[in-house]
């Protein structure tokens, strides 16, 4: 299923994009695609509805963050083989790990803001797993079962404050818009194989990433289940899980994004984003 969120921002509904594209409205069913609706239970119970029966969602309506009541976003970074080597980095031994704040969601075709004082202003396409069921101390064998699905997100970087502010990476990741996530949960029955995706993102029109899930160091069980280590994971929890080379960091010269430049990017069976920078 792709299961999305749809509306003014604060007041998103839930929905399902059915088999021929067409949105429809699942708010008489589930208050949210959040919570238990994220279980293996309460995926089938939608998985069961016949979407033909579900009211058809009229225009174009505005798609909100595809997962709600998140308690966080945790993220992994370096995580591409390939990534690691245009920036000159190790490649590390165990998962790097920081903090994206919840106030950075955002719809994937909503603006983002450039913060004030900003010198590097950088993308990411990334994979994002949804939990699905309370994980803690999980084994990484049993980890798949505690996903509800994955998605899009676009861990847009704030290099100056991520690299030169002090502290951890944290700071240069969480202003607000800094979280496109979306435009569809997609249950992971229908992801043939996570490992095994393509990867892409524009600058104005320009491709400045092209990658593949494949070469991701650290896999989705192992990093679930390395996660549930040191904290328990929540359903609705997203976990941002690394870029393919190309970013603007990356570039020679680095290239970050100005005012008015517009970022699309997709993954393979996930769908696409599309985000202008605007000023914050």
């Amino acid at each position: 299923m792709k299961l999305v969120r749809y509306g003014p921002s604060g007041e998103e509904k839930p929905g399902l994009v059915d088999a021929n594209g067409t949105l429809r409205d699942l708010s008489t069913h589930v208050g949210d695609i959040a919570g238990e609706v994220l279980s293996d239970a309460g995926l089938a119970k939608l998985k069961a509805l016949d979407p033909s029966s579900l009211p058809v969602v009229d225009g174009s309506p505005r798609m909100g963050p595809c997962v709600g009541q998140i308690q966080k976003i945790v993220c992994i970074g370096l995580n591409y083989s390939d990534h690691a080597a245009e920036t000159g980095a190790e490649v590390p031994s165990e998962p790097i790990i920081f903090a994206k704040s919840l106030s950075a969601l955002c719809g994937p075709d909503d603006d983002v803001e450039m913060p004030r004082g900003s010198k590097a202003l950088d993308w990411e396409v990334e994979l994002a797993i949804v939990i699905g069921a309370r994980a803690k101390y999980v084994e990484e064998a049993d980890a798949m079962n505690h996903v509800a699905g994955f998605a899009i997100m676009n861990d847009v970087s704030e290099r100056d404050f991520q690299t030169k502010r002090m502290g951890q990476w944290t700071k240069g990741k969480s202003h607000d818009t800094f979280g496109p996530l979306g435009p569809w949960l997609v249950t992971r029955d229908e992801v043939r194989d996570v490992h095994n995706l393509a990867m892409w993102l524009d600058v104005n029109g320009e491709r400045r990433q092209t990658g593949n899930t494949n070469t991701l160091i650290f896999s989705v069980p192992h990093v679930v289940s390395y996660l549930s280590q040191f904290m328990t994971l929540m359903p609705g929890d997203v976990i941002s899980t690394g870029t393919p080379p190309g970013v603007g960091m990356g570039m020679n010269p680095p290239t970050y994004l100005k005012l008015g430049d517009v970022m699309t990017l997709g993954i393979e069976g996930l769908g696409e984003q599309r985000q202008t920078v605007i000023a914050g």
